[in-house]
């Protein structure tokens, strides 16, 4: 064995002859296992929140969308269609025609997005498992399907007698509009069903109609879609069907993921995980100054053995490595100590739920490889500069 390290390990494990050493080295030590231990958990806290506020966006968020670098349409020829059809990557995609229009309801009014979408998009995304009221629309009709929080802004109820939820878009052209009737085009919905996906944004943005609805409303041309959405097979992997996907359409389109797609609420969640990081970290070094100290105090106290090993033949750089080694087994190893104990209090919350933020709804939580290994590098990084710090003053300590 390495004698540098030996030394390292016998000083680091071996009670001190001074009594104040032995409390502040159990303190740093205790202190290293706790900051790690709650590192972690607090990260698979936070992976948890990230996965509970996405999975809700992510109902209806298709694995891929293709959408047009200017404007607000694009063209999908029969080119396009060809090299899809005979395409292996995707299980499905949907053609889309989506703008802010006017919903009227008897006499009330609100701006929504009108999504106009054909027969492929209950194969694309999962909207059709989440309508608690009605169904989902029929084939070449004027149906729509409403989120309920829109459906409740308009107090609308499904095949209504007395009242028609009638959409109003602006007329594409030039020249001088003379009547209100030429300003805009007018269509009548029949809501055939309300969908509910508990997502505020969600609910409160769209109402669906059928594609050929959404083409006479903002006159596109047959073969103009807004986006194209789409859905990977299992076996593929989202790299290949985006390179796919840029073959297809060249460099007119832009191609999302779903991370893209909702970067903001990823943005947001990121920047919280990382300012708790930040906090964390900041607890652990001050941690570890009690470990530099300790390590002082040592060097200190081992002085006279510390001079022997100079007579020895030891220089000042293998003696610096020593106390650094010293400082890196006490700070890695607390930092295994309390990584351990937090996968074991992720699993059991992850598992059993004990803690709640609601009845019967456990607060969530994720275990991740990655969040141990962040915990691990950070504890390496900061162990290494705490036990420089402390090692390197050996010289000067030794002059004393």
């Amino acid at each position: 064995m390495n004698s540098v390290f030996y030394i390292a390990k016998r000083y680091a494990f071996s009670k001190s002859k001074t009594k104040a050493v032995n409390i502040i080295t159990r303190i740093s030590a205790i202190g290293i296992i706790v900051g790690s231990m709650a590192l972690f958990v607090v990260l698979s806290v936070f992976s948890g929140l990230e996965h509970f506020a996405l999975s809700f966006s992510n109902v209806i968020d298709p694995d891929l969308v293709v959408l047009p670098t200017k404007g607000k349409n694009f063209e999908f020829t029969t080119k396009h269609e060809q090299a899809l059809k005979n395409s292996t990557t995707f299980s499905s995609y949907s053609k889309i025609i989506e703008d802010r229009v006017v919903f009227t309801y008897g006499d009330k009014q609100l701006v929504a997005f009108i999504k106009a979408v054909d027969s492929n998009y209950v194969k694309t995304v999962a909207i059709s498992q989440h309508i608690p009221y009605g169904k989902w629309m029929q084939k070449n009709s004027n149906d729509a399907v409403i989120g309920d929080i829109l459906a409740n802004e308009l107090s609308a109820g499904m095949y209504s007698n007395d009242k028609l939820l009638e959409v109003l878009a602006m007329k594409p052209g030039k020249g001088l509009i003379t009547t209100p009737e030429d300003a805009y085009i007018k269509l009548p919905l029949y809501i055939s069903g309300v969908y509910r996906l508990n997502n505020v944004d969600t609910d409160n943005k769209y109402i669906y109609t059928n594609f050929s609805v959404g083409q006479n409303l903002l006159s596109f041309k047959p073969n103009e879609v807004s986006k194209i959405e789409f859905k990977i097979k299992k076996d593929i992997t989202e790299s290949k069907a985006i390179s796919e996907l840029s073959s297809i359409f060249g460099e007119n389109v832009i191609i999302k993921d779903r991370s893209q797609l909702n970067e903001g609420l990823y943005k947001m969640l990121k920047t919280e995980s990382l300012a708790i990081y930040l906090i964390f970290t900041l607890i652990i070094i001050v941690t570890l100054f009690c470990l530099t100290g300790s390590i002082i105090m040592i060097i200190l106290e081992k002085k006279e053995h510390i001079k022997t090993l100079l007579f020895l033949g030891f220089t000042h750089q293998k003696l610096k490595r020593i106390f650094l080694y010293q400082g890196l087994i006490l700070s890695l190893g607390g930092a295994v100590i309390g990584l351990i104990l937090g996968i074991i209090i992720t699993l059991l919350q992850q598992h059993f739920g004990w803690i709640t933020i609601a009845e019967d709804f456990p607060y969530p939580i994720v275990f991740k490889w990655q969040n141990g290994f962040l915990v691990i590098a950070t504890l390496f990084i900061l162990g290494t500069i705490a036990s420089y710090i402390a090692a390197s003053r050996i010289k000067i300590l030794l002059s004393k």
